[in-house]
């Protein structure tokens, strides 16, 4: 499914979130607006090192950020290796993959489909991050 946030288009894997496409909709409204601060959709991690990366990304707070490497660190692999699978991460937003930046910079960001880093950026606004 597809969400809008402010005026970039996201793609969400809602095979994966316990939420219909209602549901995944409003929370994402009520994010951009100010209205909610976190999620409130369990999601259904892949058994697989992007689905390790993703649970890491969901530990991360509201108006904090991590690098790669910090992500890198507790899950004893690569930078590289985490910005790969930041990139596939299949309900961005909802799983904070916004919040994970370059050791000297903002990184890269799988949501949305133009200008992505100026979502990010925004994101980070949003949060204070």
């Amino acid at each position: 499914m597809f969400v809008d946030v402010w005026e970039w288009r996201m793609e969400i894997d809602e095979s994966l979130v316990a939420a219909d496409d209602a549901e995944i909709r409003e929370q994402v409204d009520e994010y951009t607006t100010g209205e909610r601060e976190e999620f409130d959709i369990d999601v259904d991690y892949p058994d697989s090192f992007t689905g390790q990366v993703m649970a890491a990304m969901a530990g991360v707070p509201r108006g904090e950020t991590r690098t790669y490497g910090e992500i890198a660190g507790q899950l004893d692999t690569a930078a590289v290796a985490v910005g790969q699978a930041c990139g596939r991460n299949p309900v961005p937003l909802v799983v904070p993959c916004h919040r994970i930046v370059g050791a000297d910079g903002l990184g890269g960001f799988s949501g949305g489909h133009d200008n992505r880093l100026g979502l990010k950026e925004r994101l980070l606004e949003l949060e204070s991050a």
